[in-house]
């Protein structure tokens, strides 16, 4: 449904980086952004990289969702592994474990204001906030066992 929404890498990742970022301006910098960069302003709107960047997390973002999907039940065990292993990458990226639980209810919002309240159902939320927390519990893992294993808090 997500695929639905006109130009929806665009739109649904500027306001995920909006809102996100509004409350997380640190990470603003991860991507490159200068802190103090307004995401209400026009400036963000016409900033390429911040289309781009908006844009291609959310392309990417989606493509791990479906692949996460696809390997559910008998590759489960390939999964945990590879989102572990992605995880350890988020490190060079320096993305706080703190991060995850904070995007995953700014994801939860911009789905709830993006689909139809028939579409995005109670329980379509429950299996979001499930499938979210299941992937990214795993990556935090991830950056937990990267690490420990290099000696970093």
């Amino acid at each position: 449904m997500v695929r639905r929404i006109p130009d929806y890498e665009e739109i649904v990742g500027i306001q995920l980086f909006q809102k996100f970022f509004s409350r997380h301006p640190d990470a603003q910098l991860v991507l490159g952004f200068p802190k103090g960069l307004d995401l209400n302003s026009k400036e963000a709107f016409e900033n390429p990289k911040f289309v781009k960047e908006a844009k291609l997390f959310v392309r990417n973002f989606i493509q791990m969702i479906d692949k996460a999907l696809d390997m559910l039940g008998p590759d489960v065990e390939v999964l945990t592994e590879i989102l572990l292993e992605l995880g350890k990458r988020h490190v060079s990226y320096e993305v706080r474990p703190e991060w995850f639980p904070a995007f995953g209810r700014v994801l939860i919002e911009i789905l709830e204001d993006a689909l139809p309240a028939k579409i995005f159902t109670s329980e379509i939320k429950g299996d979001w906030i499930e499938v979210y927390g299941a992937i990214s519990n795993d990556m935090i893992r991830g950056i937990q066992l990267f690490n420990a294993e290099n000696g970093r808090k």
